[in-house]
Order: C-alpha cells, then structure tokens, then sequence
C-alpha cells in the first residue's frame, strides 16, 4: 500500500492511497482462513470446505471487504503518521487506477492551530433578580389560570366563548363522508381556535341534546391535499355543555395538587422563579463573556465545520418559515440574509473550537458518572427494551458519545470562565434584565468587535426556537388523514393548533457549536 500526499494548503488535506492486488489478495487470504472452518456447505463435512470453493462463492463481498480494510487502516495511517486532527469524517473516493491496482483519494479538513486563549483580565456583570412575593403571586396567578375546570351546565344553558362543547360528528364532502372526519364524545372550549376558521363560532348559542349541522371550508393550506379548500359540513350532536369553574389560590387549590397547603405550594413556586430567574442572569452572563471571547480571538475555521453549522441552522429557518402566513416571503428574506446566517455559523464554530481548547488546556472533563447519567437521560426517550442498545451505540460510538457530551462539556467549561473571570454584580428587575438579553438579540456590532448576532432587522420571522404542533383530532384540525382517524374514539385527545413560540435566530449565535469527532469507519465511495 502506497500513500502519497496531493494536497497541503491551509486546513485542507488530500492523499492517494494505491493499493496493488496482491494486498488485497493477502486480505482475502487472511478473511477465507478465519471464515472457511464456519462455511457449511452440502456435500462437505463441517469445516472441510475448500477455500477457493468459498472464495469463488463469495468472491466479490470478500473482495468489498478487504477493499473497506485496506481503506480504514490507509486512513487511520495516514491520521497517525501526520499527526493529524480531522475536523470532519474525511471522504474517500474509489479513483480510476492503473492496470488492477485500486487508487483512493482521502480528503479532510484539519482542525485549525488555536492560539493560547486569553482568559485572564475577563470582566463580567451578573444581573441579578430577586424572587419577591410579587413575582410568586404572578407565579401562583398563571398557574391558577391554568388550572381552568368545566362543570356540567343546566340543560337549557347555550353555549358561550370560554364554555365547553362535548360533541358527536361526522363530516361530509360533496354530500360523502370523509376519512379521518368522524368522532364520538370530543370535547372542545369554544374561543380556543382547535378547530378550522368557522367551526367554534357556530357552536355559540348550542344547548346540551342539541343537533346542528356546521358549515366550514378546510383552509387552502390544510395538510391532506383532498380536502384543501373544500367546503364541508359536519352533523354535530351536542352531548353536554359545560361551564367553567373559577379555580382560587386557596388551601383546597394546593391540596387538589397534592400539597399541604397554599404556604408549601407558594414555598416550590418561589423555588422555581428562583430558578428561572437565575438561568436568565446565567443566559446573559454567558453571552457577555462569548462575545469577549469571539472578541479577542480570531482565527481560521474548517470551512467544512462551517457548512455543517450552517445548513442546521437554515433547515431550522426553513421549518419555521413554512408555518408562517406568507412562507414563500419568509424564504425570500431569509434568501437576502444568508450571509449573516452564515457568519452566525462561523463564529458558533469558532466559539465551540476554542471553548474545547480552553476545557482541555485545563483539565475540564466530563466524568465517567457524568457521562452514564447523560446516557441514562437521552435512553428515556427510547422504549424500555431498546434503551440498552442505545447506550451501548453511545459507548462504542466516538461521534455518538461526544454530541452527547457536548452540552455539558460547554457549560463545564464556562463556569470554569466565570470562575476565573472579575464579575461585579447588580441587582435589577426582571424586566430590565430581559430587555438586556433582548437588546443584545437585536444588535450588531462593527465587525471586529466579536458580536455576529445576525442580521439588522429582526423580524419575528426569523425565528430559530422549536413550534409547537400538537396533532388535534377533530373535524378541522390541520393533521393528516390518519391522525384525524385516530381520533374517532370516544376519547379524542386533547390538542391544540400548531403554537408559535418565537425566539429570534439570533439569540442562538452566542451557542457555540459542539466540536464534532470524526467518523471511525471511512468506507470506499464507488
């Protein structure tokens, strides 16, 4: 095996790799030695197979297979042999070769030379808020409102905005019933907008044994394309009405929570706004100190890393832009401001580079107890029975096992900053210590002052935090076909019109982005 270098300029990298026949040969040979004893094959005794019976047989997937071997270890070689760090998997092509020999092309990116990290001299404010007895009351008064309880209403009470409609139906088109478009038993608050533009509004004024035909038009965007703008009807059969019930902050309240009393609900509610409120000093403390740190240190980044960043952050934007009003002027003024994005990318890059610089420098780790209960927590989502394979996936998956670790690497080493860091501390309210992580969302610096926050304008368009989408079942929900058939149980499942929590794009620049390892297994691309 033959490797020569084609390629030195900046970060990037590029290698051939010639490997003759007779290495690969030497690779089957060694493959048919171990394989042949298992071979079983009619007509021969167990283990007596020949082995070029075998090769012949399996020729060319044993031939795949040394052909991968030779790869991984020409790769790994050639990572050793130049001391090399990869920012990304490198890629390998299958190249045309000269007579039988097989010709590979490596490239990579290296991860840049990064300056020793000047972290000394930092200065940071702490804004901090104090958990008084108002905020607990705003606290117990949002919990409280949500804590909303309907009681049957009298027979002849007619329906009104904030009531409760339990309610039979089924829906038609063109006079035919529709899949998806029947249900027993659904109940829906009047005012709530679960339902498609239309159909809340006719049950005001409806009475419990009621029956009354609704009629709508599914929405131009709804999402099973038959129905798109089609006008309906649904029979609906009035169940029960029911009448909200005005929840008190009392004793009664905390105890049908299972508390005490109203003390000890008020006594976990303080605990909570103290820990909301401390995130929020923490969120903008930790953007002050990225911002001095993106400052103070410039330096190249792969540009591969950069294009990964990148296109996560837009598939993000995409997916916002297509659940506002006008998707189509949404993707246009993203268009205009790519390159902000792009930069928002570089410098997460650059940020996540050097943060791992710093934690590795000084012995910042994330333990081995750290790491199991990270893998606990992420094995949650998983089945029980698949839990375990997810945790062995982690463990023996270099990439797998750092995605996971990154987070808490990150804020490790930040408090490792803020330990060393001179910080001066200030007590405001909540809202101004809102309004100055708002304002540093909105705001853009000159270009070397480390502030990449993105474009100019801030449109509440260009949101980058997760909607949500609740799948509702119903007659008018915006769900799929199958999802609405789901729903025909007595027991719909209570949900609500896709929600749109908004979080400007920009206030995820001061992430830094999570130092990906590279791949183990680099195979041969034909």
């Amino acid at each position: 095996m033959q490797t020569v270098e084609t390629l030195n300029e900046g970060l990037k990298r590029a290698y051939t790799i010639t490997i003759e026949p007779k290495d690969i040969d030497a690779r089957i040979d060694a493959e048919l030695k171990t394989v042949s004893p298992r071979v079983q094959l009619p007509g021969f005794r167990p283990g007596k197979v020949p082995p070029n019976l075998v090769r012949k047989m399996h020729g060319p997937a044993l031939e795949q297979q040394a052909l991968d071997s030779a790869v991984q270890e020409g790769v790994q070689k050639i990572i050793a042999d130049n001391k090399l760090r990869p920012a990304m998997q490198p890629t390998v092509q299958l190249e045309e070769g000269k007579g039988d020999a097989k010709v590979i092309k490596v490239e990579l990116e290296t991860l840049p030379e990064i300056p020793a990290a000047k972290i000394d001299g930092l200065k940071l404010e702490r804004l901090t808020v104090e958990a008084d007895d108002a905020a607990v009351d705003e606290a117990l008064e949002k919990l409280v409102a949500g804590q909303k309880r309907f009681d049957p209403a009298p027979a002849k009470h007619k329906a009104a905005v904030g009531d409760v409609v339990v309610m039979d139906f089924e829906g038609k088109v063109d006079g035919e019933p529709f899949e998806g478009g029947k249900g027993e038993g659904m109940a829906i608050e009047i005012g709530s907008g679960r339902l498609i533009p239309g159909f809340e509004d006719q049950l005001v004024g409806v009475k419990a044994n009621d029956q009354k035909v609704v009629k709508v038009s599914f929405p131009d965007d709804y999402n099973v394309a038959y129905l798109k703008g089609k006008p309906a009807t649904f029979d609906v059969t009035v169940n029960e009405v029911q009448t909200a019930r005005e929840a008190k902050a009392d004793d009664e309240f905390a105890q049908s929570m299972g508390l005490q009393d109203l003390d000890q609900l008020r006594g976990l509610l303080k605990g909570q706004v103290e820990q909301e409120l401390n995130g929020l000093t923490r969120t903008h403390m930790k953007r002050k100190l990225l911002d001095q740190l993106a400052a103070d240190h410039r330096f190249d980044v792969p540009p591969s890393m950069v294009d990964a960043e990148f296109e996560q952050i837009w598939r993000q934007l995409e997916h916002e832009a297509s659940h506002e009003e006008d998707p189509a002027a949404a993707l246009k003024e993203m268009e205009a401001e790519r390159d902000d994005y792009r930069a928002i990318a570089e410098r997460r890059v650059r940020l996540g580079l050097l943060l791992s610089e710093i934690g590795q420098s000084n012995n910042v780790e994330v333990s081995a107890q750290e790491m199991n209960r990270l893998i606990a927590q992420a094995a949650q989502q998983y089945r029980p029975a698949d839990r375990e394979r997810f945790a062995d996936y982690v463990r023996q998956d270099p990439m797998a096992a750092a995605q996971l670790r990154a987070p808490l690497f990150e804020d490790k080493v930040v408090d490792f900053l803020f330990s060393k860091a001179e910080i001066s501390d200030r007590t405001v309210d909540r809202a101004a210590l809102e309004h100055e992580i708002e304002a540093e969302d909105g705001h853009v610096h000159g270009p070397d002052c480390g502030h990449d926050h993105g474009p100019k304008k801030a449109p509440a368009k260009k949101a980058a935090a997760k909607k949500d989408a609740k799948a509702d079942a119903a007659p008018a929900k915006k769900a799929s076909a199958k999802k609405a058939d789901e729903a025909a149980p007595a027991k719909a499942a209570k949900a609500e019109k896709p929600a749109a929590k908004k979080a400007d794009a920009k206030a995820e620049a001061a992430k830094p982005a999570a130092k990906k390892a590279p791949a183990k297994k680099p195979a041969a691309k034909k």
